[in-house]
């Protein structure tokens, strides 16, 4: 019996919730209010849903399909997998984005799919749906799409030139992890279609020799997920692949996706999640090489078994490895190394640097910005303030550990 609509939207926006992979930022502005069509990637009158670990979800983030010919160990959507399948056409996709985008639910679209038939079939419909969105209905809404790496090239750069952000999955820290838990799935070849899709992204930004901007091809760039605790890489590896990544195909964002234990798993899989503290201890570590100028190997040089800390923030962490660097002025300090200190951020340090060219800095001044003067006050010194023998206590560490919790006994 066919499932109705309504059934197969449950069983297919259930099944996306492992991709992690998607954000609407860094898309290019459009609004129908002055061009025309439907929808717009800015503005009001978008409604924003939360998920119970609190992520903001602004898009239908749905699957094409969860059918799929890979049977990747790591995947609840694997062809050996006993779950409830379900499938869309790209009509039933293009109408679902729009009425729900109509209705206020929604800015855009972000999908995916489980491979069926062929890499270039599946990759044909996911193109279609955004091609008939703007084509056919005028949507500026957002669009996000997940590529499939080893689909014709062709493909791949028609799909760029609908959507705003493109995304190709390496799944698994290590090319090892990859072949062993996805042995159908090509390391080399998802590197490939990334780098083809970087000359692509990079080629549109530039004017022609007729002084003409290229034809716009995903705006806002590329973005890749990473599967966390599945195999026995450790944060180091995680994040020297990230820092290849980013390095080398100028990726706008990497996700760590913490594993999800699975029915029917494999043997080869933990049976237990990884704690959801460690993936935000990685994002941590990534929002510091992204913002702050520190290296991914720095982060991790220090840890015991190149794991980060999970009862401290990854900067606090760095920061007590490093004490000889501290205290910093700061009255004289460079950008840099007070972008390095505990409880100063981006901001609160383009604050300071502007506000010390008028007068001296002292330390209660961080407390008119927001700043904790109990988390900043051993790593800095100031007009009447120096932290004296404060930054050489050995138990310096404790003073930060989050207060004891009484554990349930249920």
């Amino acid at each position: 019996m066919k499932k109705s609509l309504s059934e197969r939207l449950a069983i297919l926006s259930d099944a996306a919730k492992y991709d992690a992979s998607c954000a609407s930022s860094g898309s290019t502005r459009r609004d129908s209010a002055k061009t025309g069509g439907l929808g717009s990637t800015t503005g009001n009158g978008i409604c924003h849903a939360y998920t119970p670990d609190g992520r903001c979800i602004s898009l239908l983030k749905i699957l094409l399909t969860n059918f799929c010919v890979y049977d990747c160990a790591y995947c609840i959507n694997r062809s050996s997998s006993n779950v409830e399948r379900a499938r869309f056409t790209p009509d039933e996709v293009i109408w679902l984005t729009l009425e729900f985008y109509r209705r206020n639910c929604i800015e855009g679209l972000f999908l995916s799919s489980g491979i069926i038939q062929s890499s270039d079939h599946t990759m044909e419909q996911l193109v279609q749906v955004a091609r008939d969105l703007r084509l056919k209905h005028g949507f500026r809404g957002y669009i996000h799409l997940k590529t499939i790496p080893d689909a014709s090239p062709k493909l791949l750069e028609e799909a760029g030139l609908y959507a705003d952000r493109l995304s190709i999955n390496v799944e698994m820290p290590t090319e090892t992890g990859l072949k062993n838990y996805a042995p159908e799935k090509d390391a080399g070849g998802i590197r490939r279609a990334m780098g083809d899709m970087r000359l692509k992204i990079d080629a549109a930004k530039e004017k022609t020799h007729t002084g003409r901007r290229a034809a716009r091809f995903s705006p806002g760039g590329q973005s890749t997920q990473m599967i966390i605790g599945a195999d026995a890489a450790t944060d180091r590896d995680v994040l020297a692949s990230s820092s290849g990544l980013y390095g080398s195909y100028g990726l706008r964002r990497v996700y760590y996706s913490a594993f999800s234990p699975i029915p029917d798993a494999s043997a080869i899989l933990p049976v237990r999640s990884p704690p959801l503290q460690r993936e935000h201890r990685l994002y941590q570590a990534d929002w510091l090489f992204r913002f702050y100028g520190f290296e991914f190997g720095e982060l991790t040089a220090f840890r015991p078994g190149g794991m980060l800390d999970l009862e401290i923030d990854p900067k606090l962490a760095w920061a007590l490895d490093n004490r000889a660097q501290f205290p910093v002025d700061l009255n004289r300090a460079s950008k840099e190394m007070l972008l390095r200190v505990p409880g100063l951020g981006v901001k609160t340090v383009q604050a300071l640097l502007m506000a010390r060219k008028h007068r001296a800095i002292r330390l209660e001044d961080l407390a008119r910005l927001n700043v904790s003067i109990k988390k900043v006050r051993p790593f800095v010194k100031a007009i009447g303030w120096s932290p004296a023998r404060l930054t050489d206590r050995q138990d310096l560490r404790t003073l930060f550990l989050p207060a004891p919790q009484q554990m349930s006994l249920l």
